[in-house]
C-alpha cells in the first residue's frame, strides 16, 4: 500500500483529531500549519517539533487514524538475530533501518500451519516513502510478495521513538552503526544541526525523558559509540545508543539551543535555555565538559509547571510536618534546608511559600534558576554574567518591602549575612545550603564567616533532606528483614532510647519489577528529613559554640531523628527499602 492509497482512508486529518481529543490547542494548531507550509513534511511532525503535543498522544491518534497497532518494547524480537536475518532476507543493511528509524523482523506461520511469511515493520513514520519503496524493493527481491499481492506479505506498526531506539541499540553493532564522515566535520555542525533528522532525534529525547519523569539526561560519547542516560527516581538508566559519528551532530544541536560555542569543544561550557513540550514549558539547564572521545553532556530538565505534591505527599508526615508548619509561621527568622544537588530542597521550599502565600504578606525569591511559577509571589532569576549575583540581588530585594524572601542558596559570606541581617530586621528568609546533615548547617555557616551569635540570633530552624525510591505497589511482596531489625535495634541503642518505633508488627517489603516501574521495582520518591527547632536551649549551645555532639543531645530532647532513622521508620512500614535508605544515607548516622 502507498502513502497515496494509505492517506484515501484517513478517519480525519490529524491536528483536528489531536484537536477533539484535549492534546492540541487551536493556537498551538495555526502555528504547525504554518510550520508545515514553511519546512514541508506531515502535520504531526511538525506539532511535534514545535512542542505542541507529546509524542503518545500523536502516536495514539497516528494508531487510530491509520488503523495500526502500537508496538511497546515487550512485542519486539528479543533476539537481534530475527532482526539481522530480515534485513539480509530483503538485502538492506541494518544502517539503512537505521538512518530510516525502523525495525524489522519476519513472521513466520505457526508450526504445522500452512502460510506465507509476514514482513513486520515498526516505525514511528510508517508514511515515510523512502522506507514503503526501501521495503517493497527488498520484498520482490526476496521473493516475499509480488505485483498485486506483495502487500499480503506485509504488516506496519507504530511505535514511539524511544521504543525504537532501545530495540535499534540492541539490534545493531556498534561498528554497523558509523555514520559517514561528514558527521564529523566541523564546517557542517551548524548545518548539520538545523537538519531535520537530528532536531527530531533530539526532540524526541527531551520528550522521552520527560515521559519517563527523568531530571537528566546523560550524553556521553565514547570510542565506537555514544550513549544516552537518562536519571529516572535518582538512578540512571541507559536509554540508547547511537553512532559515534553521528554524537557532533547530535551535541551541537543541543548546545546550539542553549546558546553555547558549538565549536568550543576542549574547554567546559553551560547553557540554558526554555522549550516547549506538549504545550509546556521547560527550562533546560545544559553541561558540556570534553572527555577521552570527545564531550559529555548533562542535560538538567526543570517543568516550570509540574504541580507541586502536598507536604504528605513530600514525605513529610508526623512531627516533621508539625515543626516545619510552625517554623514557616513565625513572624522572622532564617529557616535552611540542606542536603546535595538533587534532595528535593528547593521542593519543600517551593511548598512552603504555598502553604504561607496568603495574599497578606510580600514574597519574594531570587534563584537560579525559577524552578517553579507561583502565582501571588515576585520571582527573580539571577544573571551572574552581568553581575547580577545572590548578594546584589538580596540587597535590591530588601528594597522592595518583602515579608518573606527565598534565597535560592546561601554560597558566600556576603550572601549569608545579609540574610541574617534581613531575619533580625523582621523578615522571614528561607534558602539552603550544601550540608550532609540538619545541624552541620551550624558548622558551616561558621566557615562561611558567620559569627555563633548571629547564627543562634537569627536562625529559627534547620532541615535536612534527601529522597529514596518507592516500592512499587503494583509488585511489590512482603519479606522478612533481619539486616533491617538489627538496624533498628542498633539506632534505639546509639540513641540513648531517643529513637523509638511503633509497637506495631514490622512491614517490610522487597522489591520485584514490572512493566509499570519499568522493572525496577520502584516508581516515585519520598523524602527522608531530618529538622531541627532552633528553641533557647540549642540557642545557648551554638552560642557558646558547643560541640555537635552536644547540639544532637539537645536535638534529641525535641523529639528529633536523624535522616537514617527517619528512613528505617519508612523501609519498616513497606514504603521503600533498606537498600534504598543505605544507598542514599548510608549508615554512618547510627
Amino acid at each position: 500500500m502507498t502513502a497515496h492509497e494509505v492517506s484515501s482512508f484517513l478517519a480525519k486529518p490529524i491536528g483536528e483529531m489531536l484537536r477533539e481529543r484535549g492534546h492540541l490547542s487551536e493556537k498551538d494548531l495555526t502555528k504547525g500549519l504554518a510550520v508545515q507550509q514553511e519546512i514541508g513534511g506531515l502535520l504531526g511532525q511538525a506539532l511535534h517539533r514545535i512542542g505542541a503535543v507529546t509524542e503518545e498522544s500523536l502516536i495514539q491518534c497516528l494508531s487510530d487514524q491509520l488503523g495500526l497497532s502500537v508496538i511497546t518494547t515487550a512485542g519486539l524480537p528479543a533476539d537481534r538475530r530475527d532482526f539481522l536475518s530480515a534485513a539480509e532476507r530483503l538485502s538492506l543493511p541494518p544502517a539503512w533501518f537505521l538512518a530510516h528509524r525502523a525495525v524489522v523482523w519476519i513472521e513466520k506461520p505457526p508450526d504445522g500451519e500452512v502460510g506465507q511469511e509476514t514482513v513486520i515493520i515498526v516505525s514511528s513514520d510508517p508514511l515515510c516513502a523512502s522506507l514503503r519503496e526501501g521495503v517493497e524493493a527488498g520484498l520482490q527481491r526476496a521473493g516475499l510478495g509480488r505485483d498485486g499481492t506483495i502487500h499480503q506479505s506485509l504488516r506496519y506498526h507504530l511505535a514511539d521513538n524511544q521504543t525504537i531506539d532501545i530495540c535499534l541499540s540492541r539490534f545493531i553493532d556498534e561498528e554497523t552503526s558509523d555514520e559517514d564522515d561528514e558527521f564529523s566535520d566541523t564546517s557542517r555542525l551548524r548545518e548539520l544541526a538545523e537538519e531535520a533528522p537530528v532536531i527530531d532525534y533530539v526532540n524526541n529525547l527531551f520528550t522521552g525523558a520527560l515521559r519517563e519523569n527523568a531530571s537528566d539526561i546523560h550524553i556521553e560519547a565514547y570510542e565506537p559509540v555514544a550513549v544516552v542516560r537518562y536519571r529516572v527516581d535518582g538512578v540512571l538508566h541507559e536509554r540508547a545508543k547511537f553512532g559515534r559519528g553521528r554524537f557532533d551532530a547530535v551535541a551541537s544541536r543541543i548546545k546550539l539551543i542553549a546558546g553555547m560555542d558549538i565549536a568550543e569543544r576542549r574547554l567546559p561550557q553551560d547553557g540554558r535555555c526554555t522549550v516547549r513540550f506538549a504545550g509546556n514549558e521547560v527550562d533546560l539547564r545544559v553541561s558540556s565538559v570534553p572527555s577521552t572521545w570527545g564531550e559529555s553532556l548533562v542535560i538538567r530538565l526543570l517543568r516550570k509547571q509540574t504541580e507541586l505534591p502536598d507536604l504528605a505527599g513530600l514525605g513529610l508526615v508526623g512531627r516533621t510536618s508539625d515543626v516545619l508548619q510552625r517554623l514557616l509561621s513565625q513572624p522572622n527568622g532564617v529557616f535552611l534546608v540542606t542536603g546535595p544537588t538533587g534532595s528535593g530542597k528547593s521542593t519543600t521550599l517551593y511548598r512552603g511559600l504555598e502553604h504561607i502565600n496568603d495574599g497578606h504578606r510580600k514574597i519574594i525569591t531570587i534563584e537560579d534558576p525559577v524552578e517553579y511559577d507561583i502565582s501571588g509571589i515576585t520571582q527573580i532569576q539571577v544573571k551572574p554574567e552581568i553581575g547580577y549575583d545572590f548578594a546584589n540581588g538580596l540587597r535590591a530585594i530588601l528594597r522592595q518591602d518583602p515579608d518573606v524572601i527565598m534565597i535560592g542558596e546561601i554560597r558566600d559570606k556576603e550572601t549569608a549575612t545579609i540574610a541574617a541581617q534581613a531575619a533580625l530586621t523582621g523578615h522571614v528568609v528561607l534558602s539552603t545550603l550544601h550540608t550532609n546533615s540538619a545541624l552541620a548547617a551550624v558548622t558551616r555557616l561558621k566557615d562561611i564567616g558567620l559569627e555563633s551569635f548571629l547564627i543562634a540570633a537569627s536562625v529559627r530552624g534547620l532541615m535536612a533532606q534527601r529522597l529514596v525510591r518507592k516500592l512499587c505497589k503494583n509488585c511489590c511482596q512482603p519479606a522478612v528483614n533481619t539486616e533491617g531489625d538489627r538496624y533498628v535495634e542498633k539506632a534505639v541503642q546509639m540513641s540513648r532510647g531517643a529513637f523509638q518505633l511503633e509497637a506495631l508488627s514490622a512491614n517490610w517489603h522487597a522489591q520485584v519489577g514490572c512493566e509499570q516501574c519499568a522493572d525496577t521495582g520502584y516508581h516515585g520518591r519520598i523524602a527522608l528529613s531530618e529538622i531541627v527547632e532552633i528553641d533557647d536551649a540549642m540557642r545557648e549551645a551554638i552560642s557558646d559554640e558547643a560541640p555537635p555532639s552536644t547540639l544532637l543531645e539537645i536535638a534529641h530532647k525535641q523529639g528529633f531523628e536523624t535522616l537514617f532513622e527517619t528512613g528505617l521508620r519508612k523501609a519498616r512500614l513497606g514504603e521503600t527499602t533498606l537498600s534504598e535508605v543505605l544507598r542514599v544515607c548510608s549508615g554512618d548516622y547510627v
